[in-house]
Order: structure tokens, then C-alpha cells, then sequence
């Protein structure tokens, strides 16, 4: 019953302000809206839902490349009049979680952990916490030996 109550009010609500934009009913366009700031943070996060963040970084990032920086240096090159549009920029939070080295990201570190069969939860996040403890992204819980946390646009997320 919620679910259709929320779908039901959300479809009048775009087609109130579809009408009050002066949007023809019979028109191909319409307003719409896409969520891709998908990073979601529940009471336990699993690895699993680590990469669905990553994958939710990744897209949020192309997003930002292809609809503002690339469109803001197109406008500069040609000379248009446009006022600089503020966003958002994500690439630290993906240099922490996947960068390769100098230092290296939370993915190589994993990565390196796995060479070796006998590292331990503690071990990896020791490797973690002495790594990218400068990291102002990353932070280590208080009561946790085995968990961290990203600080997110959103929030943060352990």
C-alpha cells in the first residue's frame, strides 16, 4: 500500500510541475529524475556492498566528467556566456578506495592481503589504518580493530 501511495503521489507531483512549467501534456519531454548519488550506508556494510558504493562512485564520477567538466570546457572554448556550475568532484573518494600506489587505495591493499592465505581481518585493517591514516576520508572507529570508515558526500559510511 506504501509503495503505491509513494509511486501514485510521486507521478502527480511530476506532472504538477510539468504543468506548471507550461509542459504540454502531449509532449515527448518531460521532467525526470535520476538518483546516482547511490552511496547507502546500513548499520553493518558488507564487502559487497562496498563495491555496490564503488560502482555508485564510478558512475557518479562519469556523470560529473561528461555533464560538467567536459560541458563547462566546451562553453569556455567557444566562448559562451554561462556562469560556472559547483559541483561535487568525487575523485578523492575513488583515489581512496582504488588508486594503485603512493599511496595505494583500499582495492590494493585488499588485493596485496590476498597474496598471502594466513592475513587476518586485524592484519589488513592494521595495513589500512597505517596507510591512509592521512586520508581525511578515511577514519578508524573507536571501538573497532577491523572496521573503517569513508567519509562520503553523504556521510560516513563504516
Amino acid at each position: 500500500l506504501a509503495k503505491t501511495l509513494y509511486s501514485r503521489l510521486f507521478d502527480w507531483l511530476v506532472a504538477r510541475i510539468n504543468v506548471s512549467i507550461g509542459q504540454d501534456a502531449s509532449s515527448e519531454c518531460f521532467i525526470g529524475v535520476l538518483d546516482i548519488y547511490g552511496f547507502e550506508s546500513f548499520k553493518t556494510n558488507s564487502f559487497e556492498q562496498f563495491c555496490i558504493n564503488l560502482a555508485n562512485e564510478k558512475l557518479q564520477q562519469h556523470f560529473n566528467q561528461h555533464v560538467f567538466k567536459m560541458e563547462q570546457e566546451e562553453y569556455e572554448r567557444e566562448a559562451i556566456d554561462w556562469s560556472y556550475i559547483e559541483f561535487v568532484d568525487n575523485q578523492d573518494v575513488l583515489d581512496l578506495i582504488e588508486k594503485k600506489s603512493n599511496p595505494p587505495g583500499i582495492i590494493t591493499m585488499l588485493d596485496e592481503a590476498c597474496m598471502f592465505p594466513t592475513t587476518t581481518h586485524e592484519q589488513l585493517s592494521q595495513k589500512l589504518y597505517a596507510g591512509l591514516s592521512d586520508n581525511p576520508r578515511f577514519k578508524k572507529p573507536k571501538r573497532s580493530v577491523t572496521a573503517f570508515t569513508l567519509t562520503h558526500y553523504a556521510g560516513e559510511v563504516t
